[in-house]
């Protein structure tokens, strides 16, 4: 079995695949302060509950956009684990081209989703991967399977908090889109803003990358948290997958893997 783990700034996320074949996945959230033996003693747990041998576990990936909690990760597993994991950094190998000014910058979350797009919906088009997590990343791939650019434009969690945090009177609410845009109290104005102003944020600019590559025959793939609450709203998103990221750090072991051999 192989542990895949995705290090975002708002969750982690974990996936245990026994072959192609997952076994399950969670979610917690990301807290800077948790040591490697909190964090240890909070995935045995789980691996317990849900019947996972710990000394089945033989090999281990991750991505970060943490660099912060990297070491944290990487002491877990090998102590509570142990399992020496694979760090997607640069220099690992992923087989995607990446055609940007500087490609230290792109974050490893956004390499894992383009190669996961591209492993498991690639039909010889253009593809445009939308991860809705903190910030909310557009990516952009050639038909050539080239990562060409992209967008990053805030998330949605974090508007909204930002819209709480600043203000005096405004209550949290749920993320969930109202059943209409002329609200009629405060939470519904609110979530009217969030969902159907990020709907129309997804919409202009997926139609403004088609234009830029000169084809409305493009693949849009959706990921993170709020993908389907969003893919309602609009008409461009063709496929929702909240594995997309986890199951490409399981491609990229097995690929990582077989060059070692």
């Amino acid at each position: 079995m192989i542990i895949c783990i995705d290090v975002g700034n708002t969750n982690i996320k974990y996936a245990i695949y026994d072959a192609d074949k997952l076994m399950f996945s969670y979610r917690v959230a990301t807290d800077l302060k948790r040591t490697s033996d909190e964090y240890g003693s909070q995935l045995v747990g789980m691996l317990e509950f849900n019947h996972i041998d710990l000394k089945e576990i033989s090999g281990g990936i991750f991505s970060s956009v943490v660099p912060s909690l990297d070491y944290t990760i990487e002491h877990m597993l090998r102590v509570y684990l142990g399992v020496r994991p694979l760090q997607l950094v640069p220099g690992t190998k992923t087989g995607l081209s990446i055609r940007v000014e500087n490609v230290k910058e792109v974050g490893a979350d956004r390499i894992v989703n383009n190669v996961s797009a591209i492993r498991k919906y690639g039909c010889g088009k253009p593809m445009i991967v939308i991860d809705f997590g903190t910030a909310t990343t557009f990516n952009v791939i050639s038909g050539e399977y080239e990562f060409i650019g992209g967008v990053i434009a805030p998330g949605i969690k974090g508007s909204l908090d930002s819209l709480v945090n600043g203000t005096a009177k405004l209550p949290r609410v749920e993320i969930e889109a109202p059943n209409s845009v002329i609200a009629k109290n405060t939470v519904t104005n609110m979530q009217a803003g969030i969902v159907f102003g990020f709907a129309g944020l997804v919409g202009y600019l997926v139609k403004k990358i088609k234009r830029e590559l000169g084809t409305d025959d493009v693949l849009t793939v959706a990921t993170g948290g709020f993908s389907e609450t969003i893919a309602k709203e609009v008409s461009c998103i063709d496929v929702i997958d909240k594995m997309l990221t986890l199951d490409g750090l399981k491609y990229l072991y097995d690929l990582n893997s077989s060059e070692e051999r």
